[in-house]
This record gives C-alpha cells, sequence and structure tokens, in this order.
C-alpha cells in the first residue's frame, strides 16, 4: 500500500506557480525528505496532503485514496489518520502539556478521560517527557517544545505524520534527538513520514540510518546500506519542479549545478 501519492499536481497562486506537474510516492511505512530553496514548493506540498490546500489540477492520493476531490467533511476520516509537526511546535500556550497532547483526543474521538489521560502518558513517555505533563509551553526548551509536537502529533495511531522544518533552529544535539524521534516511529511504529527540511544534517541522518530492536531487546541505530535497505530517501524541489529524486547517494554524487550549490 502506498502511504502518500501526488500524480501530476499543479498549483498556481495567481500569477506564481508553486507546483508544475509534480509527481511523488511514499510507499507506507518509508519517509521522504523534501530539500529546496524558499519558495520552491516545499510546504505547499506539505499542506496538500491534509487537503489544506487543493491542486489545480492532479490528484493526491492517501493510502491509495484519491482525497484532492473530497468535500470538507468527507476530508475528515483522512485527516485523522495525519498528524503534523509543525517548525516551532505550534502549542496551545494556554494550555498545560498534557492539555496540549491530549486535545486533538478530546476534540476528535469518545475516548473516556481515563483512557485520553493513559493515551497521553504514553505518547510523553514515548518521547522522553511525561514528567512535564502539568508544565506550560513557556516553561519548555525549544527542543522540548518539538517532542511535545511529535507527542501530539503521535496520540490517535496516525498512519501519516508530515514535518515542516522540525529542527530548525535547534542545536545539533537536540536536533539530533528529533531525528531519533522520526526514526522511531518511521522504523518501530511503521507510520509514514513526509518531512521538509533545509537542515542537510537532518536530511543525512534520516536518510543513512535506521533503528532495529536488538537480540537484547534494546533500540540500535545501525548504517543503512546503500541503496539497500534505505527507510527514507529524498526529492529536492526547484521552482516547482523536481530537480532530484533518489536515495543519499544520488544526492550527494548528483552533478546537477543547482544541486551542487545547494548542499555546499
Amino acid at each position: 500500500m502506498s502511504g502518500v501519492v501526488f500524480e501530476n499536481v499543479s498549483k498556481s497562486f495567481g500569477e506564481q506557480v508553486v507546483l508544475e506537474d509534480f509527481s511523488m510516492k511514499v510507499e507506507s511505512g518509508r519517509g521522504k525528505v523534501i530539500l529546496g530553496a524558499g519558495g520552491s514548493g516545499k510546504s505547499t506540498v506539505l499542506k496538500m496532503v491534509p487537503g489544506l490546500i487543493i491542486p489545480d489540477s492532479g490528484s493526491v492520493f492517501i493510502e491509495d485514496r484519491e482525497i484532492s476531490s473530497l468535500k470538507e467533511d468527507e476530508m475528515m476520516p483522512y485527516r485523522s489518520r495525519i498528524g503534523m509537526v509543525f517548525q516551532e511546535g505550534a502549542l496551545f500556550d494556554s494550555l498545560s502539556v498534557a492539555e496540549n497532547v491530549a486535545y486533538r483526543l478530546r476534540e476528535h474521538t469518545t475516548l473516556s478521560e481515563k483512557s485520553i489521560e493513559e493515551t497521553v502518558l504514553e505518547a510523553l513517555g514515548f518521547v522522553g517527557l511525561e514528567k512535564t505533563a502539568l508544565q506550560m509551553p513557556s516553561d519548555l526548551s525549544g527542543g522540548m517544545r518539538r517532542r511535545v509536537a511529535i507527542a501530539r502529533a503521535m496520540v490517535g495511531n496516525p498512519k501519516i505524520i508530515l514535518y515542516d522544518e522540525p529542527t530548525a533552529g535547534l542545536d545539533p544535539i537536540t536536533g539530533r534527538s528529533i531525528c531519533n524521534l522520526v526514526m522511531r516511529l518511521r522504523d518501530l511504529r511503521g507510520i509514514t513520514s513526509l518531512l521538509v527540511t533545509n537542515d542537510l544534517d537532518t536530511a543525512r541522518i534520516l536518510g543513512s540510518e535506521k533503528i532495529i530492536i536488538d537480540s537484547e531487546g534494546r533500540e540500535k541505530f545501525i548504517e543503512q546500506k546503500i541503496p539497500e535497505g534505505v527507510n527514507t530517501d529524498y526529492v529536492v524541489l526547484f521552482e516547482g519542479k523536481i530537480r532530484l529524486e533518489g536515495n543519499r547517494e544520488d544526492l550527494l554524487t548528483s552533478g546537477d549545478s543547482y544541486i551542487r550549490e545547494f548542499l555546499d
């Protein structure tokens, strides 16, 4: 089953062409990193997955169901399968950490309060922040807020999580911890990931490592063989068109002048 598919999608805002004949497939349980300069169409791609932006032409599929022609009320069941992590976390400042994570469950499910509390604590435990449940977002560092955003995105067992610059502005160690969470969700929970970034360290990690459970039940990060075994590959956008699609080796060895400039 395919997680997310774009078929010949085009989108313009007035005279500005943002995407032109864009096609891309992300298999279920795998990841795609979208790279490109500002204005290349990266964020538009993300927003089309939950139907926040509708293509002018072409089709978007979620788990083999075409969704780009659905009405707003028809789209809701598909949005429930999608989590999203925004660049700055986008937490509600007036709600506690636990209330932020629980928000989606209270708004869109009929779970009991006990079940919601258990789900929230499990999600916060997954990101290593179970002790922050009663704190306010203003009490947290930038990296901690991103981790809370990931906890919020993963409740409700989504099949797909979208990440918009999840490591932007973070120091390398904190950024690495966010990458680890993305890989844990991808490799251990089979969640399809679509991630926009200009951070080449983030792109490198996600496209070259994976997590396995060793014989003693511990999580272990290992280098993926290229191209076999790669769980995440890349799309590089330039002015709304795909300039390159492939794995880490394809990216690093490309002779394309734009890609070389972007990587340098």
